[in-house]
This record gives structure tokens, sequence and C-alpha cells, in this order.
């Protein structure tokens, strides 16, 4: 039932998305930014708030490993701008939209972390920049809640494990074998849909979820019970 801004670094693509969820109802913006960059991030913030608000529900679902190095192999500068990519764009789009949020006294900061960090190193994958910057958001999650919790915008962090989004299928379409053996570590079976993620994001963006504030929700088919 909300209305919908979508944000990405690709017009066309964001195009595609809102022209599918424009057939479902209501009403689908779309503002092209590459969140990556702090700078970016903001001047998003401001047009959304100066021309699509109020923003009373932020998502913050930006992130990926990209590379697969090496922690003893990473530069300053990839370590800086993969860190950026999962944890400043977060950080900075909570910063500015929460403002209004608060001020009005109610809103919601949904953070998409992950198992990778909060919980466990990933096996057979290779680039710890990830779990830092994970482990950081679900620290900014907790900490931003606690600031935020009298003042009626709560913050809480889905941690999601394997899931079968685009850049992790064309991760498995060159790792065959490392998609078999990351199934064969989920009690499960099987890894997460996209759409399984929805319920629980929807949970935390309504009213149902009001006394929810800090936490950090696995959705990993078990990964994480052995």
């Amino acid at each position: 039932g909300a209305g919908l801004v979508l944000v990405a670094r690709g017009r066309e693509s964001l195009e595609a998305a809102a022209a599918e969820l424009r057939l479902l109802g209501g009403r689908v913006d779309v503002l092209a930014a590459d969140l990556a960059d702090g700078a970016s991030a903001e001047r998003m913030c401001a047009e959304a708030l100066a021309h699509l608000g109020p923003i009373d529900i932020l998502v913050n679902n930006v992130g990926g490993r990209r590379e697969d190095l090496a922690l003893e192999d990473t530069s300053l500068a990839d370590w800086q701008r993969l860190m950026a990519l999962n944890l400043e764009s977060a950080a900075v789009c909570a910063q500015r939209l929460a403002g209004p949020m608060l001020q009005r006294g109610w809103g919601r900061v949904i953070n998409i972390a992950s198992i990778a960090g909060p919980l466990v190193a990933m096996r057979g994958i290779r680039g710890r920049h990830y779990e830092a910057a994970k482990a950081a958001l679900a620290g900014f999650t907790r900490a931003a809640a606690a600031d935020w919790a009298p003042r009626g915008v709560t913050v809480n962090a889905i941690c999601p494990g394997g899931f079968l989004t685009e850049p992790n299928l064309r991760w498995f379409r060159e790792r065959p074998q490392f998609q078999a053996d990351f199934e064969r570590d989920i009690p499960m079976g099987r890894l997460g849909q996209p759409v399984e993620v929805a319920p629980l994001a929807v949970y935390l963006a309504s009213e149902a979820s009001r006394y929810m504030t800090g936490a950090l929700l696995v959705l990993d088919g078990g990964y994480t019970l052995w």
C-alpha cells in the first residue's frame, strides 16, 4: 500500500522495475544515484525529501561483495570503496531521511545486513570487507535504534543468508560447485528466493512491529544453526 521511491545507479533497470510495480497499483517514482558515493547519496536524499516526501519508511538494500579479494591482497582504496558500498550509503540515508521522521514522531528504518559479519564468516568466499561492513551495519542498527526509540522511529535489520538474487545467480553460474556446497550447509537444503524476504520487510515497515527495534532478524534457512 505504500508509495515507492526506487533508487539505483541504472535508470533503465529502475524504469523496468517501476513499470512492473505500477501494474500492482500505487505510485512508483525512481531516482538514479550511485549510493556507494556518500555525496551522491546525500543529493538523492535531498531530492527525495524536496519532491517526493514525506518519507516514512527507509529500506537500505545497497551492497555486495563485487570483488572476491583476499584480505591480505586488498588495497586501502579497494577496502574503502567496498566499505562505502556496504556501510556508508545506509548511514548517510538513515541520517538524512530519519530527521523528518523524528520530527513527525513516526518512522521505520530497515537495514539489509547479512549473517556474514554479525554471526559468521562465510565459507569458501574471500573479501572480508563484506563481513566487516555488515557487522558495522548491525552495530549501527542497534545504536541508532537506541537513540531514536524514544522519538517514535524504529531501526531494525534483516540478516539474510544465501538467496538467489541476480548477482548470486551470476556467481553460481561461474562456480556451480560453490552453490552445491552452500546448499549442503543449509538445513532446509536450498537457497532462499528473494520474495521470501518481503513478508519480513513488510512486517518491519508496518504498525505491527511498533514494539520491535534494534533487532537483527536472521533469515537463512537454518544455515547458522550448524
